[in-house]
């Protein structure tokens, strides 16, 4: 599967309507916490457009696109998130989030018109982007001595690692997150140039 490139926009008008589609990369997505992640991004928009009539959204999460949740926000039942993510099942895409935001002109669309116009904003802030291959990742903790911190942090960095959080004490507690493929070589690396002092854990 793919994830998309980066923020994209893209608006319509349609019967005076004007319809604002968004998409944006879920960065890292736990599995245990992505229905709190879509909640917050959905608060985002809303506060970012406040005066708007719907803010409806739909999202796909996980390595093989297997969380995913969607909002009519107000709109009639299946004429908004459906369509939207019926539109972001067909394109391949995971870890994404999509926002159609609507401005309401005064001309009534009926079911039939709201599902298209909700699903072709969707198509057409998507035909911005560009596919990204996902990228599996392992997450590692680790508890190293100050002398070999620099030299971990070198072998992680060669290998595509991300640190996601690292505690100072009496030795250095470190969290990172690697491409799977990696990251059991790397383990390897660091526990042979602290001469088996240091063992990463895999977490996951």
């Amino acid at each position: 599967m793919n994830i998309p490139d980066s923020y994209h926009v893209a608006e319509l008008v349609i019967k005076k309507s004007r319809f604002i589609g968004e998409v944006f990369v879920l960065d890292f997505p736990d599995p245990k916490s992505i229905q709190k992640t879509a909640r917050d991004f959905l608060k985002r928009q809303k506060e970012k457009y406040f005066d708007a009539t719907h803010v409806v959204h739909g999202f796909i999460a996980g390595d093989s696109g297997s969380y995913m949740g969607c909002s009519d926000d107000g709109e009639p039942s299946g004429t908004a998130g459906k369509p939207v993510l019926d539109i972001l099942k067909g394109s391949g895409y995971t870890n994404i989030f999509l926002t159609v935001t609507r401005y309401f002109g005064g001309v009534l669309l009926g079911t039939g018109g709201l599902v298209k116009a909700y699903g072709d904003t969707a198509k057409a802030v998507l035909s911005a982007v560009k596919p990204v291959p996902l990228i599996r990742w392992a997450e590692y903790s680790l508890s190293c001595p100050y002398c070999f911190y620099e030299g971990i942090k070198k072998i992680l960095t060669e290998n595509g690692a991300v640190i996601k959080n690292e505690e100072f004490s009496q030795d250095i507690t470190m969290e990172y997150r690697i491409p799977f493929t990696a990251g059991a070589a790397a383990a390897g690396l660091i526990k042979d140039f602290s001469g088996g002092k240091v063992v990463p854990v895999l977490k996951n």
